[in-house]
Formats: structure tokens, sequence, C-alpha cells
């Protein structure tokens, strides 16, 4: 199975920027937020990611010089600049930086994700935009990440946000290992020690959800993360 698209979303407002990673983590992308530019560079220069979103106005190093960085690392990779400034020096100073769309704020999710898929495929050469299925088989098992449903052999759960997460990250690494800091960092926005005690009370939970499921598992890789074993399948 493809791997879904990974975005690094930097915005220094928590609000607006909680509730964009929320929504294209919803329509099956892989994100990353930080709230400051220093931030993003650091989350750029750990990780690979498909596309950069970035706000302009942002602390310790706003969203123009933290693209020219990157730029001279990566001329290639998509970047989306989030501004709440509409002047024309302003656009002109956004793609002298290496943009390759400009939202001005205030705008729509739907707008945000058709500049986001429009942008992805023509730095693909407009090939499918590779983005999370609709449903995942867990074995006898089947898992909506949208709607956080999960019905097993025995009935129907509706998770909650932070375990349809987790199994989201986990299904998309099906068989494979899903390393512990990227799935701290992509659920609960840290890898700190309280985070990690959590994040192993939820990988509990989804065990007993799948446990009547002989084929399915989900185990420990020491010093790596976890593993979901299972058929393959959408």
């Amino acid at each position: 199975m493809s791997s879904p698209v990974k975005l690094l979303l930097v915005e220094d407002d928590p609000n607006l920027g909680g509730l964009l990673a929320e929504y294209l983590r919803a329509k099956g992308f892989l994100v990353d937020l930080r709230t400051d530019g220093q931030q993003g560079w650091l989350a750029y220069s750990q990780n690979t990611y498909d596309m950069l979103i970035l706000d302009v106005m942002m602390p310790l190093k706003d969203g123009f010089t933290l693209a020219r960085e990157i730029r001279e690392k990566d001329p290639l990779v998509p970047i989306v600049f989030l501004t709440a400034k509409s002047m024309k020096q302003d656009t002109l100073e956004g793609f002298k930086a290496g943009a390759d769309d400009y939202l001005t704020k205030p705008f729509s999710m739907e707008e945000l994700m058709l500049r986001t898929q429009a942008v992805l495929r023509r730095a693909r050469g407009a090939q499918p935009l590779e983005v999370e299925p609709d449903h995942y088989l867990i074995g006898a098992s089947r898992f909506d990440p949208r709607k956080q449903l999960l019905a097993t052999p025995v009935g129907e759960r509706r998770l909650t946000t932070k375990e349809s997460e987790l199994l989201r990250l986990l299904c998309a690494h099906r068989n494979d290992v899903l390393e512990r800091g990227h799935a701290l960092r992509e659920v609960w926005g840290n890898d700190n020690y309280f985070s990690g005690r959590s994040m192993d009370v939820y990988i509990a939970k989804l065990r007993k959800y799948l446990r009547d499921d002989p084929a399915v598992e989900i185990i420990n890789v020491h010093g790596k993360g976890f593993r979901l074993i299972a058929p393959d399948g959408q």
C-alpha cells in the first residue's frame, strides 16, 4: 500500500494551526505541526516531507526566511505560504522566496485542500495523489479513520481521536515499523516521557480491541516502536 503524503505545517497561531492540522489529517495526510520558524527549520532538517505549508509572520524566523533557507537545500519541495498580508509586493516576495502557491487569510478549508492537491500534482508531474483510503481492512476488522469507527467480529466501536490517529498510523505502516518518536509527534505533538507513557496505554487499548482476531497483532519492536501484523489489504 502506498504511503500517505507527509506535510510540515508551520503556523504560530495555535488555534488555527491545530484546526488546519486536524483537517488535513482527517483528509489522509500525515502532518507535523510546528509553531515558529526555528521549530520549522529543525523539523525540516530532521525529516523528509512531500510538501511544506508555512505561515509568513512568525516569531524567531519568518516564513520567507525559512523558505529561502530550505530552498538552498532543496529547490524542489513544494511550498505554500499562509499569510494575512494581501499587498502585491508581499505576494511577489513570497514567490521570490520559493513559493509554489500563496493563500491569504481568511481562507476556507476546502480551498486549502484543493490548492494542496494541485501543488502536489504539479510537483509529481500530474501523477495521481496518494492519499489515505476511505477504510482499512485489518484482518477481519474494518477501520474507518474519518468516522473513527472500528468494526470487529464482535461489534462496532467508536474510537477516541488519539486511538483513531494511532491506529491510522499503524495501518499506514502495516507489517512495517512505526517509529515511536514519529507516532508521538504525530498524535501527541511531542515525544516526551509522559506522552510516551500515555501512548503505551493507547497501544494496550488497541490490542484489546483487536484481540479476537488471531491473524492480527500489535507487537513492540525493541528500541524502535511498534508493528501492526495483519494480512495485506486496504
